[in-house]
């Protein structure tokens, strides 16, 4: 370690976690960060040693780190600031800095057509959505309208009455049935007749007896009334459009956000375009010099318009023939119209899948080359793969142990058709590659049972419907603009492509118990058809879990409750 003077400890104590060990932390704006490594990268000279000689030693940059952050763009110190951040930047590659600094942005009141779009960033970008199970959206704004996004291009045009007569009847019986479906939850699965779990040891344990503790009595009740209301919202999402308004947090890197800007600026939808410019202005204050070369991309707008209007040349639209969808039972709780096809389709995998993860499981441990190793592997009788396969995996504790990089030599690619509500959930997942087709009411839309146990079955089938009749009109003339009227109820077609690792976090993560049902039927089926191609891989994946649950979120909330009571 090098010493710093009393007097250099002193000046370096603000921007630091600390003066005098080797790992520390920095207390930076993002771009004087993204500057100081820049130049650290190229500098004999340590990190702290650099920003005191170049950075507090520069007249025209020191004073900027006294401006406060509430300071304006035009701020002569925020001005000095950026010059200099330019200036370190010459000939140090923009494009690696650019991912050393970033900003939280919030975007609030957005549709979901334009949230998935945002989540759809996958490298340098950590979204956060507006959940909803856990949040109502039966109340209404200042204007008197329910949470729904009003689409500027269907709001001028003739479709304008059908769009908006449609979200409040979908709002308007989501919200009228919402207290029912509480009450009827309530009633098919009462507390009394569930089991429940001791946060304390893990334990099952009846109401009765967690009665006699009045603790874990209150804990079990307060967990029993959030899983109900989670597991009714859960039921009546169906009703949402994709037009619904939420919320979206994001936290990326410069890069990151300058790819998406300009992916929101060179969009077809109006509300992209909106959002890109208000997201552009925001960030021009926080982290101007990492997204000022982001603009419309005339090769984004026209790839994607050229590829469109082929797509539509060569693959007709055609929607589904009436035989093509059928009425089939999807597992306990849950009945659904579906396509007569698979709903998951593995559609590509590795024949060689077992030699080329015991290759790279030995590389790292030799000197010969991944070819040879992998001609090795493909010659090794039964119980040396099992060996070498057991030594790697076998001693995994819980999911957090996560296999290593070897299960990434391994690809499978999945053709997915689900509610729109599965696709909002497990789109999250970053580490792969999918794709989405538009939103649309083609395929057919899914029942959960207790619509029907509740008796709201001939009215939501009538919501779903009319639904439908109001897509087909408006994507007539506005196809992209259509997709604002699905309800999460209808399928979405999409492919997911992912390595085995990325797999088996998916599946031990998306079984859990407190999962939505329908993403945790998706989930198993994928793996079922891992285990079919690849069994003993499969047989690696020891935390997924097969059952099926009523109320799996009951045990997640009581340990919750324990923990706040312990707070």
């Amino acid at each position: 370690m090098e010493p710093f003077s009393p007097a250099e400890r002193e000046r370096l104590a603000p921007f630091f976690t600390n003066v005098d060990r080797p790992v520390f932390g920095l207390r930076l704006p993002q771009e004087v960060a993204g500057a100081l490594f820049s130049r650290y990268s190229r500098s004999a000279r340590n990190l702290r040693r650099t920003f005191l000689d170049e950075f507090l030693g520069d007249a025209d940059f020191s004073p900027a780190l006294g401006t406060p952050a509430s300071a304006a763009p035009d701020d002569p110190a925020v001005r000095r600031a950026r010059a200099f951040y330019d200036r370190v930047l010459v000939g140090y590659g923009d494009d690696s800095v650019a991912q050393l600094g970033g900003a939280h942005v919030a975007c609030e009141d957005i549709s979901n057509v334009a949230a998935k779009i945002l989540e759809d960033a996958r490298i340098g970008m950590a979204p956060l959505e507006k959940s909803t199970r856990y949040v109502r959206f039966d109340r209404k704004d200042a204007s008197g309208r329910y949470l729904y996004y009003v689409e500027p291009t269907l709001e001028a045009s003739p479709h304008r009455r059908n769009y908006l007569e449609l979200m409040e009847l979908l709002f308007d019986t989501y919200s009228r049935q919402m207290e029912p479906m509480i009450e009827h939850v309530r009633g098919s699965l009462p507390l009394e007749e569930t089991e429940l779990r001791n946060p304390r040891t893990g334990d099952p344990i009846s109401y009765a007896e967690a009665r006699k503790d009045d603790k874990l009595a209150r804990w079990a009740e307060s967990a029993y009334r959030s899983t109900v209301r989670a597991h009714a919202c859960d039921i009546l999402r169906g009703y949402l459009p994709a037009a619904t308004r939420t919320n979206v947090g994001l936290f990326g890197v410069g890069q990151a956000y300058e790819y998406l800007l300009s992916k929101c600026h060179s969009s077809d939808l109006a509300e992209l375009r909106d959002l890109g410019s208000a997201m552009h202005g925001e960030l021009d204050v926080l982290i101007p010099s990492f997204v000022k070369r982001a603009r419309a991309s005339a090769y984004l707008s026209g790839t994607f318009s050229r590829t469109r209007a082929l797509a539509r040349e060569l693959v007709p639209e055609t929607a589904p023939e009436s035989g093509d969808v059928t009425e089939v039972d999807a597992g306990p709780g849950m009945a659904m119209m579906a396509a007569a096809s698979a709903d998951v389709a593995l559609v590509d995998y590795d024949d060689q899948a077992e030699e080329r993860v015991i290759a790279a499981i030995l590389y790292p441990h030799t000197r010969q080359p991944l070819s040879r190793l992998r001609a090795m592997a493909a010659e090794m009788p039964e119980e040396r793969r099992q060996a070498v396969l057991d030594a790697y995996m076998k001693d995994r504790r819980h999911r957090r142990e996560k296999p290593g990089r070897a299960l990434e030599q391994v690809f499978y690619a999945f053709d997915i058709i689900g509610n729109l509500g599965i696709y909002r959930d497990l789109q999250r997942h970053r580490l792969l590659t999918q794709e989405r087709q538009d939103f649309t009411t083609a395929h057919g839309y899914d029942t959960p049972s207790e619509i029907d146990e509740a008796g709201f079955g001939d009215e939501y089938r009538r919501c779903m419907e009319r639904a439908a009749e109001v897509h087909d009109r408006i994507h007539a003339d506005h196809p992209r603009e259509a997709q604002y009227v699905v309800p999460f109820a209808y399928r979405v077609r999409w492919y997911m492509k992912m390595n085995l690792r990325e797999a088996v976090h998916i599946g031990e993560l998306r079984t859990l118990p407190q999962g939505h049902p329908d993403y945790r039927d998706i989930t198993q089926k994928m793996w079922r058809e891992i285990g079919r191609v690849h069994p003993r891989l499969a047989g690696y994946a020891k935390f997924i879990d097969w059952k099926t649950y009523r109320l799996g979120r009951l045990a997640s909330e009581l340990r919750t409750e324990f923990k706040k009571s312990e707070r």
